[in-house]
């Protein structure tokens, strides 16, 4: 499973209630997790959750624009501060391993732990960052170059053919337990291979974050496996239109009508303006959602959090 912590869903600047750009995304197996965006405080917006930055395994930063990275060095600066020594993977624009190289030349910043950078354009290949997790860069539509990540997790597990154990008569208890562990055993004078009565199982769990980006039909593609998408909403259409394009951000109604293209299943919207963060601009957005997109949806609010099962399920926790 995944499972998502949203730590910032306001555009721009952050308000009294969001702060800017940063999603937490956790394999629920163990405690690795990844970091997509690191708007300004987003190290603070962290204490207050659980994750530890021990054991963060990747950031992967959507585009240059500081709302979606100011962040970023702060952060590394108190993970090394806390003595982590593990090495950390950084998927982003070239530009920002460059900022982060300068500033740590100029202000005497050292990291005891080594940084591996991965220009996002290399990312549009499957890079692999655990066992388990997985990251692929697609490319967006905004004024500098945007990028969506998917986040894939795959698990495997292996299942006893306990129809054919039983057909043979071999008892349950050791020999079952033997057979699971990969033991080869001995019944009724033959020898029984672990690997003949084992069944590898395989699931594979795929969601999609985007960076900001005005032509969500990009991801058409990546949406073909994908059971959840992650995608700013940043106006309604009425206040798009009244802005016009040159801002180069998505609306509810563009968002909801590709969702519903696709027959996603979830869909999660986030980077909201500072207009629609009131409870009558989130009700705008949820009614444009409702009008164009009959699946599963929700607006991420800082700190809420989901779950995405193994069957492809998307739930909201429940914090109370």
């Amino acid at each position: 499973m995944l499972h998502f912590t949203f730590l910032g869903t306001s555009s721009g600047v952050p308000t009294l209630t969001r702060n800017v750009s940063a999603l937490a995304i956790r394999n629920s197996k163990n405690k690795d997790w990844i970091l997509v965006d690191a708007g300004e405080a987003t190290q603070h917006r962290i204490q207050r959750t659980k994750l530890s930055l021990q054991n963060l395994v990747a950031i992967c930063i959507t585009h240059v624009h500081g709302d979606h990275c100011y962040g970023l060095i702060g952060l590394l600066a108190s993970a090394g501060m806390n003595r982590r020594a593990e090495p950390l993977t950084i998927i982003a624009p070239k530009e920002i391993q460059q900022w982060v190289e300068t500033t740590a030349r100029l202000t005497d910043l050292y990291l005891p732990y080594p940084l591996k950078f991965i220009d996002v354009h290399n990312a549009i290949h499957p890079q692999h960052i655990t066992d388990e997790l997985s990251i692929q860069a697609h490319s967006l539509s905004h004024r500098v170059p945007s990028f969506a990540f998917s986040i894939i997790a795959q698990y495997t597990h292996q299942k006893l053919d306990i129809q054919a154990l039983t057909q043979l008569g071999v008892p349950k208890g050791q020999a079952w337990g033997d057979l699971k562990q990969g033991k080869n055993i001995e019944f009724n004078g033959n020898i029984l291979k672990s690997a003949d009565y084992l069944q590898t199982h395989t699931q594979q769990v795929h969601a999609i974050v985007g960076g900001d980006n005005d032509q969500p039909e990009l991801l058409t593609q990546a949406c073909q496996t994908a059971q959840l998408l992650i995608h700013e909403s940043t106006y309604t259409q009425t206040t798009l239109d009244r802005v016009g394009k040159s801002p180069m951000h998505s609306s509810a109604k563009m968002v909801a009508e590709f969702a519903q293209q696709q027959h996603l299943s979830s869909l999660i919207l986030t980077h909201f303006s500072p207009r629609h963060q009131d409870h009558a601009g989130q009700q705008a957005i949820a009614d444009e959602v409702s009008e164009f997109y009959k699946g599963n949806f929700y607006l991420a609010n800082d700190f809420d959090q989901f779950t995405l099962d193994t069957t492809g399920q998307l739930s909201k926790v429940n914090l109370k």
